[in-house]
């Protein structure tokens, strides 16, 4: 098989696979908010999210931000508005601790911040309500 041939074959797979890396990109969002919001997964003991704080804020743009990017709803937009959660969170809460994401536990905003921005541009893929909704 020849390389071009291999590359349009993996490319007629992309839009598929762009829908699957944000299905689950988005559920393990949607984790991390209802861990805030709802105590599931349960949050360490000593840990608590009090009511109207900026961790809860935070936690009702990842559950329904992540809701909305699993079923691929104004992908866009809330990919947008995501992305900038997840700056913000990066500069407030883990840079101050130190320079290097592997030691202020930063990394995975950062990987978030960067996917969602990804999903700004490349859009929801195949499997989606809004691909849904433009046919």
């Amino acid at each position: 098989m020849s390389q071009s041939s291999t590359q349009s074959t993996l490319q007629a797979y992309a839009p598929t696979i762009l829908s699957l890396v944000r299905i689950v990109a988005g559920l393990i969002f949607l984790a991390h908010g209802t861990q805030k919001l709802l105590g599931f997964p349960a949050l360490p003991p000593d840990r608590e999210i009090p009511v109207f704080g900026l961790m809860w804020f935070g936690g009702i743009l990842e559950a329904f931000g992540g809701l909305l990017i699993v079923i691929g709803l104004f992908t866009r937009p809330v990919a947008f508005i995501l992305s900038g959660q997840m700056a913000v969170a990066y500069f407030m809460f883990h840079a101050p601790k130190s320079f290097f994401p592997a030691l202020n536990g930063g990394d995975a905003a950062i990987l978030y911040c960067f996917l969602f921005l990804y999903f700004v541009f490349a859009g929801p893929g195949s499997i989606s309500v809004d691909a849904a909704r433009k046919r």
